[in-house]
């Protein structure tokens, strides 16, 4: 008598890297690829970037909304008093080898922080409001000095205190640099901030979300986004530009080094995107500012070699859809204003914390953990060889 055959397992659809499968509903921001196009909250970037400040832009990803005055004053006010960080932080980062890079440091460092604020826990999801308010100020207003404070003590240079008379933009130069920014240099580090603070459902904020929703506390969520973004196929990217610009050297040189990476099938840094297919828009205002900047500390090689490798690859690339990201502009305007390489990655976590908080704020009260599925691919039934018959 036949067996009856054994049913077939469904295999579940694969997608590496999980390509194209929505994970989550977010009414944060939106990108269309294909025309380079990103909103905050439905408000074009370039809007944003014109008329906005990187508080007003925060409180409107965190909230839903633009401010009102008295809400923006309000923000900005609780953002400058909350800016100070304790004292044991300061000693425990001074214990951290002057090798450590930036993004380690700021990772510790922030999951250290909620030591000192603790977050209430609940069972059910339900949260107060404003202990949510409170965390999210607590965690955009200190992250700047976190990374200033690290950046001057691996140097052997005691933190710079931070000012309260300030921009958020402006105190973080300050505290960087020791020098108060002058209009110019102020408005780009808040657009760089603007430009930066959002962007869907990426590496971190994705990270973001798998650990928020096993309820544990949002410092360990944004301390698992910056872990993220420290890699160099997401934030990290912008110091490998740099590094590539200065190992091409001079513009005569760009033309045989793309085609040496096309030919040896090499990543580019700073070109491509797994969202974009055009230019992406961040690098374009990112461009223009250091336009701006050049018109008033002069022109610099390293530009020239980028703008250079921009036509070439527009040549080569763009009819695939390979075009400058955000990453390929950003540490050109960063050195520009005199702020180490190593400093590019922290400053878009400064910036990208406004993001995070907002889909963490919207994932409050689901209860739902993330748990995907994954494809066996190993053995089944294996026999277990004693430690003496082992070869």
């Amino acid at each position: 008598m036949a067996q009856p055959k054994e049913e077939t397992a469904q295999i579940p659809c694969y997608s590496p890297g999980l390509a194209g499968i929505p994970v989550a509903e977010s009414a944060v921001s939106f990108v269309d690829g294909q025309r380079g196009h990103l909103e905050y909250r439905g408000i074009d970037i370039e809007k944003l970037a014109e008329h906005s400040s990187f508080e007003e832009t925060a409180w409107l990803l965190l909230y839903g909304k633009l401010p009102t005055a008295v809400e923006l004053t309000g923000f900005n006010e609780e953002l400058c008093h909350h800016r100070r960080i304790k004292f044991r932080i300061r000693d425990m980062m001074k214990c951290f080898p002057e090798s450590a890079h930036p993004m380690d440091a700021l990772q510790a460092t922030e999951a250290a922080i909620g030591m000192f604020y603790p977050f209430p826990k609940s069972l059910q999801g339900e949260i107060d409001p404003q202990a949510v308010h409170q965390v999210c100020v607590h965690l955009i207003s200190k992250m700047p000095t976190l990374v200033a404070a690290h950046a001057r003590m691996r140097h052997g240079d005691d933190p710079i205190t931070p000012r309260d008379d300030l921009s958020h933009a402006a105190n973080f130069y300050y505290m960087l640099t020791g020098n108060e920014p002058d209009e110019l240099t102020e408005r780009i580090m808040d657009v760089a901030l603007i430009v930066h603070a959002e962007h869907t459902m990426n590496a971190s904020t994705f990270s973001t979300l798998v650990v928020a929703s096993s309820h544990a506390d949002p410092y360990t969520s944004i301390s698992a986004a910056i872990g993220s973004l420290s890699g160099p196929l997401h934030g990290g990217a912008n110091e490998d530009v740099l590094k590539m610009l200065d190992e091409i050297g001079s513009v005569d040189a760009a033309e045989a080094y793309l085609h040496g990476k096309l030919d040896r099938k090499e990543k580019i840094p700073g070109l491509g995107h797994r969202v974009y297919k055009t230019k992406d828009p961040r690098a374009t205002l990112l461009q223009q500012l250091y336009v701006e900047l050049t018109e008033k500390m002069g022109a610099d090689p390293t530009y020239e070699i980028a703008s250079r490798i921009e036509e070439l690859s527009r040549q080569t690339l763009g009819k695939k859809g390979i075009c400058p990201n955000v990453d390929f502009y950003s540490g050109i305007v960063y050195r520009k204003l005199g702020i180490p390489t190593d400093l590019f990655t922290p400053i878009f976590a400064v910036a990208r914390v406004a993001g995070w908080l907002a889909h963490w704020k919207e994932q409050l009260g689901h209860g739902r953990i993330y748990r995907p599925q994954q494809i066996y691919t190993g053995l089944h039934g294996d026999a277990y060889i004693p430690m003496d018959e082992r070869i």
